[in-house]
């Protein structure tokens, strides 16, 4: 079930030139420790990775300490390579900034040596993106540069867009990467190819033959010893503003006309500028019992930690059909799942009252899972009578075999790709959405840890009740 890139199925175009350099702001920070490193040591590994890395941060350090910072990473969150670590090893640098001194920058320069096209890439707070990048515009760092950025865009519409006018002031869009690492999980790729490379689903995928679309987004975990962050964010901003309303689009596309890269981008933004602004009488926000003695966290803290919302899309293909948005931490199991449930047959002839018969599920995480759900005939051994049965045909991926997500998504942006990050209008399409639903909107309701959160989201918005016996 592995899905090609995007940019091994599009038809090529004169190649960009592929990126000299790669800078990590906040190379000292817990995303460069327990993501960047290991995705670094695997590009090495599969031979895309052969460019001095230039690790930035505000403290004083020295190269040696940065490499023992990143094998100290592999030991404990990737898997150690002894060969391919000590190549990265030597790829290495380490420069010392202030991102509010651009006269510190210098550093950076001479930290690149004879590199001209560098990749920068911000894993910084977005308070900082602006002073960072006119800093690296004082240094004549930018000239033949790209920019990588991490979500959050922004905090609403409005900053989402302030944010861009500072991007664009120093970078064209073509050199402007924004990630959302979500889109570079093999699963959410798979779900896209899915869609696109099987016609029997087709002649289904639209409101005649569709009653109902589920994304769940669901976590064991709390905030862990994140609060302080989560604080600023809240699970809105955090995954439905972006990661989710990015599986929206993929469900809910139109196919591609084309084979250019921003195909695809393009009907993303077109379906994302249909879905219908949010109200607080579609949302539920809630907030698990605990969290305010979390770390970091005010007493009195209105931050939601759940989220489940209802979107109307409002194009021919969708319209009435509700896309049912879940996420939050503390609940009953953590997994990432999309359930397209289908119309009940038109006549009921066995009396079962089933209100749906047929479905799809694709997990998109921890494991990798597409199943069919459907009703089987089975005998009962009680009675002696045969019953119907909710049973599934299922195909499983061993998710130690994908790529992983920053791998994918820094060579993408190295090489000048960007099937696979967020486009501006994308983005903006998604803050609108949420816009009217942030913060307090809506009423914040207490839920159990372990939990599938408040009760009124369940009233609201009920979950798919499927639970099925897997058929191989």
């Amino acid at each position: 079930m592995h899905a090609q890139p995007i940019v091994d199925v599009l038809n090529s175009r004169t190649a960009p030139q592929l990126s000299d350099a790669l800078v990590l702001f906040g190379a000292t920070g817990d995303l460069a420790y327990k993501k960047i490193f290991p995705a670094l040591q695997a590009m090495v590994t599969h031979g895309t990775l052969n460019v001095p890395v230039v690790g930035v941060a505000r403290e004083r350090r020295s190269t040696e300490s940065l490499i023992e910072r990143a094998r100290d990473s592999l030991l404990h969150h990737g898997s150690f390579d002894r060969a391919a670590f000590d190549k990265l090893a030597g790829l290495l640098r380490y420069a010392c900034i202030d991102y509010t001194d651009r006269h510190t920058f210098a550093e950076l320069r001479r930290s690149l040596g004879g590199a001209t096209r560098p990749l920068h890439y911000l894993a910084i707070p977005p308070s900082a993106f602006a002073s960072a990048i006119s800093g690296l515009e004082q240094a004549n760092c930018t000239a033949s540069a790209r920019i990588a950025i991490e979500k959050p865009f922004g905090r609403d519409l409005a900053s989402a867009r302030a944010l861009d006018r500072t991007l664009h002031e120093v970078f064209p869009e073509s050199s402007i990467f924004r990630i959302d690492h979500f889109l570079g999980k093999e699963p959410v790729q798979n779900l896209l190819y899915f869609r696109f490379a099987n016609s029997f689903l087709e002649p289904i995928w639209n409101r005649d033959h569709v009653s109902r679309i589920e994304i769940t987004m669901a976590e064991e975990l709390g905030v862990e010893g994140r609060g302080r962050f989560y604080e600023e964010t809240g699970a809105i901003r955090d995954v439905v503003q972006n990661h989710l309303l990015q599986i929206t689009a993929i469900l809910a596309m139109d196919g591609p006309v084309g084979r250019d890269t921003e195909a695809v981008r393009d009907e993303k933004a077109r379906v994302l500028k249909a879905i219908e602004p949010l109200d607080a009488r579609h949302v539920v926000r809630g907030q698990y019992r605990g969290y305010r003695q979390e770390p970091g966290v005010s007493a009195s803290s209105t931050v939601e930690t759940f989220a489940a919302v209802e979107l109307q899309i409002d194009t021919w293909r969708w319209a009435g059909v509700p896309f049912v948005i879940r996420t939050g931490k503390r609940l009953a199991t953590t997994m990432t799942e999309v359930v397209v449930e289908l119309q009940a047959p038109p006549r009921d002839i066995f009396g079962e009252h089933l209100p749906c018969s047929n479905y799809l599920r694709f997990r998109l995480g921890p494991d990798t899972v597409i199943a069919l759900g459907m009703r089987v005939l089975r005998p009962n051994l009680v009675s002696g009578e045969p019953i119907g049965q909710h049973k599934e045909l299922l195909a499983a991926e061993d998710p130690r075999l994908e790529t992983l997500p920053y791998e994918r998504l820094l060579g993408d942006a190295m090489r000048g790709d960007q099937s696979m990050f967020a486009r501006q209008d994308e983005i903006d399409a998604q803050w609108r959405v949420v816009d009217p639903v942030l913060d307090d909107a809506a009423p914040l309701r207490s839920y159990d840890p372990g939990s599938w959160g408040p009760l009124e989201a369940e009233q609201l918005l009920p979950l798919h009740g499927h639970r099925v016996e897997a058929v191989a």
